[in-house]
């Protein structure tokens, strides 16, 4: 079922939402979106916004222009212009700032955004593919997600079981890591 969803979706420029618990796949059906898709033949940057300190998350996604804080002293392109043509997947989106979020709508609903310390808006082509371990709707009833932000994502959901929920898959895993270590060693 998931294959058949990737196989639609692939083709659109549809903002897609992949949840699931840690380990489930999501970057494997992110990049198998991506592989079938027309952007293919430009980058998918893969960003993980849990790990990327709340203090310099805006200039990582962003950019930033010199001069703009203490220590950027280059000006420096950020995710969203790396990924310009491209695709752009944002795992533990439920990790956003708030303050964030409000930005990360605003290139989601009109490919606009502005590098820290500029004052100019700048344009980009993304195709945004965003997942999480957490329930964004409990985490938006509480405050901690944007409504408009996770009803824009979830253009596209898909839920990817965990592995106890899907064993038929087992057989499926052991020949490709069977084949791969084989290859590799």
């Amino acid at each position: 079922e998931i294959v058949r969803v990737i196989e639609q979706v692939a083709p659109t420029d549809l903002t897609v939402l992949i949840t699931g618990e840690s380990g489930s796949g999501k970057e494997v059906i992110a990049k198998a979106i991506h592989s079938a898709g027309s952007r293919k033949i430009k980058p998918m940057i893969s960003v993980n916004a849990g790990a990327i300190p709340e203090g310099i998350i805006e200039s990582e996604l962003f950019g930033h222009e010199k001069g703009a804080f203490t220590g950027a002293g280059e000006t420096r392109k950020g995710y969203f212009e790396l990924a310009d043509g491209g695709t752009l997947f944002l795992d533990e989106i439920g990790e956003l700032p708030i303050g964030t979020q409000v930005k990360f709508l605003r290139v989601l609903e009109n490919g606009e955004y502005m590098r820290v310390g500029s004052a100019t808006p700048r344009r980009v082509d993304v195709r945004v593919i965003a997942a999480t371990n957490k329930d964004l709707e409990h985490e938006m009833r509480n405050g901690n997600f944007r409504g408009d932000l996770f009803f824009r994502l979830r253009s596209i959901n898909i839920r990817i079981p965990p592995l106890r929920e899907r064993q038929e898959d087992i057989s499926l895993f052991i020949d490709e890591f069977t084949s791969q270590a084989c290859e590799k060693n």
